[in-house]
């Protein structure tokens, strides 16, 4: 019986999830939607998703660059060092990253090159020198923030205050909150907090935040190169598909799911303390749509979409996608890096070095290509 009711509250969130899309589609798409065609009385074709939308409709937003930026103060009157520990998956730890800069220059403070977070789980020991390339952010971030590649010598055997930003639930001031810390103990590792509003920051720290993010990053030659072979044989056009329905991602969510003894099994060994919620929690964090969606939940989304089964979909994501049969019944040319990158050469990315693969995808598609791949989280 309880199964019965979850199945039918997935249905349900399913075809209310359907249902607005459609309303969406037959009622605005048309008229403002680049990729929708107004649709025939006798024949709803409706998704173009392959027109090149005019490259004069793409204009890139680089307001920091408009006008002349001061250089930080002299190293003399530096406030500290901040060492930023960024953590997650790499879109999350690039987040962590460009925050970090920011308040780096809100606090006048020097940064010390990131750390990333290590990965038991993916077995991945990758630094930021790995994924991204060291000198051109160095080069880059310099006239924004003054930037290290690692401590000086006379404070690299001191051990650093860690602040742990994440755990703040609610606003705070970087300046009344941190700043005294950091000019007591000079050096300090952050983590930001994803919680914290960056247009609270003056234009200053909000222009280093956003020439960080933007202009900042570039992968490695070796990772571009082997995201530039995968972009060249995925069959064009396509869709780009984010689908993290893993083990990992389940387990995190708490949300409760109806799948196979396999999956189930999959998804407790990594589960650890984040037991499955009670049924009327779980029901409250499916409705805010905080539970991954399922392959077959995301089938029914992609034809309500009017996404045609014959469509070449490349799956952005890991190695170990569940249940992966119940999308694959309805759209069967779907693609994953293994499909076209040698198994020696996958072996050797795991984690976040993986992941770099689909950002220098996504990286170095131009505006003018856009119409050639769709992507859908």
């Amino acid at each position: 019986m309880r199964e019965l009711k979850h199945g039918k509250a997935i249905l349900g969130s399913v075809c209310m999830a359907a249902i607005l899309v459609w309303e969406v589609y037959t009622k605005l798409m048309p008229q403002n939607n680049h990729f929708f065609d107004s649709p025939s009385r006798h024949h709803l074709s409706g998704l173009n998703l392959w027109r090149n939308v005019p490259q004069t409709s793409w204009k890139p937003c680089l307001w920091w660059t408009q006008s002349a930026e001061p250089r930080m103060a002299e190293a003399g009157k530096m406030n500290g060092y901040i060492i930023i520990e960024c953590s997650g998956g790499l879109n999350q730890m690039r987040r962590d990253l460009c925050n970090g800069i920011g308040i780096a220059r809100l606090l006048n403070a020097t940064i010390v090159l990131p750390r990333f977070e290590t990965s038991p789980y993916w077995n991945d020991t990758s630094g930021f020198g790995d994924i991204f390339d060291a000198d051109f952010f160095l080069e880059s971030v310099h006239s924004w923030v003054d930037v290290l590649r690692e401590l000086p010598t006379n404070l690299s055997m001191r051990q650093p205050v860690a602040i742990n930003c994440h755990k703040v639930a609610s606003p705070f001031d970087y300046v009344e909150s941190l700043l005294p810390k950091l000019l007591q103990h000079t050096v300090i590792v952050l983590r930001p907090s994803a919680s914290q509003r960056s247009d609270r920051y003056p234009d200053s720290a909000k222009r280093a935040r956003c020439h960080a993010c933007f202009r900042s990053l570039r992968l490695v030659r070796r990772l571009q190169e082997t995201a530039d072979t995968l972009l060249e044989r995925l069959p064009h056009p396509f869709v780009v598909l984010h689908l993290r329905f893993e083990p990992d991602m389940i387990a995190y969510s708490r949300c409760r799911y109806n799948l196979s003894s396999a999956s189930m099994a999959s998804i407790n060994r990594v589960r650890g303390f984040r037991q499955v919620f009670g049924v009327a929690d779980e029901k409250s964090w499916r409705k805010k749509g905080k539970c991954p969606l399922t392959p077959q939940e995301t089938a029914f989304i992609l034809q309500a979409l009017n996404i045609p089964a014959s469509t070449p979909i490349y799956l952005a994501a890991g190695s170990g996608l569940l249940e992966l049969h119940k999308l694959a019944s309805t759209y069967t040319q779907l693609f994953q890096k293994s499909d076209f990158l040698h198994a020696d050469r996958l072996k050797a990315l795991k984690g976040s070095r993986r992941a770099a693969i689909d950002w220098g995808c996504q990286n170095k598609r131009s505006p003018s290509s856009f119409g050639r791949s769709i992507g859908i989280m």
